[in-house]
């Protein structure tokens, strides 16, 4: 049995029949949307403002690495020197929306460890953007962080650690702060001489100023992160957002010896200082 050719006309006539059912009135305008429906146009949410990310092993440049890992000019091999410099990218299958690198470089006083990590993220809901996306990935790790409460007596300055804010406190903290929140000053020795170190530094034992904080200025949003850990080790996160990217700033150092301590201030200084390197990139 022979096939029923397919007749043009008919389809013409099937397509003004639609068009005369869904079509424009009278006076020029479209039939409105029925309630509760959304048009395609308005359903469309704005993409991010980037749509791809800077090569994470290649974003810090050697003078910042150096200031960050003092033990790299120390390394007496040239070919492992440059491969420290370098840095290791790590693992992604989408350089796009993830790229990350690390960087371990040790010193005859201690072991320093960076990684720099950028995330790339996508809505794909057309009715959520890319921002929005962003900031709800952000509200997470910020929650994962488990910020401390700021106290109702800290100041917008100390809090973002700004020392001038108030000179005394920050001049003279509580003994138990000073003790556990950095190392003592060195003795002749050479030693830092700290003996009040049997418990694990928590945010409470910190002047306000470094403790664990949001930070003003830095992205579209940021905090700052550090976690003192019982064999000595600090770790100083900064992540901030900007646009649909975030960034993470991950540094840590781990004294040679357990009765060091690394200087909070100076590790969350060196982190910020780098975060702000990274922000400044982006904007170009």
């Amino acid at each position: 049995m022979q096939r029923k050719a397919y007749v043009p006309g008919v389809a013409v006539l099937l397509a003004a029949a639609l068009t005369a059912c869904t079509g424009s009135g009278d006076d020029g305008t479209t039939d409105d949307p029925r309630p509760g429906e959304v048009t395609a146009s308005a359903s469309t949410a704005q993409p991010g403002r980037y749509d791809t990310l800077p090569e994470a092993c290649g974003s810090i440049d050697d003078d910042t690495l150096e200031a960050l890992l003092p033990g790299l000019k120390q390394l007496p091999d040239a070919e492992q020197r440059e491969e420290a410099y370098e840095g290791r990218a790590t693992l992604t299958y989408d350089t796009d929306r993830k790229a990350g690198c690390r960087w371990k470089v040790e010193s005859p006083t201690a072991t320093d460890y960076l990684f720099v990590d950028f995330e790339r993220v996508v809505s794909f809901s057309g009715a959520v953007s890319d921002d929005s996306k962003a900031q709800e990935v952000y509200g997470g790790k910020v929650a994962a962080a488990d910020l401390p409460e700021p106290s109702p007596s800290t100041t917008e300055g100390e809090a973002d650690g700004d020392s001038s804010a108030n000179p005394s406190q920050s001049a003279a903290p509580s003994d138990s702060a000073t003790s556990s929140a950095s190392p003592k000053s060195p003795d002749s020795s050479g030693s830092s001489g700290s003996s009040d170190l049997s418990g694990p530094v928590t945010a409470s034992s910190a002047p306000a100023s470094l403790q664990p904080r949001t930070l003003d200025g830095l992205g579209d949003e940021a905090f700052l992160d550090d976690a003192l850990g019982t064999s000595r080790q600090r770790t100083v996160t900064v992540v901030f957002r900007t646009s649909n990217v975030i960034v993470t700033v991950e540094y840590e150092e781990q004294p040679a010896t357990t009765t060091d301590v690394p200087d909070s201030e100076e590790m969350q200084d060196k982190a910020r200082n780098l975060a702000e390197l990274l922000a400044e990139a982006f904007d170009e």
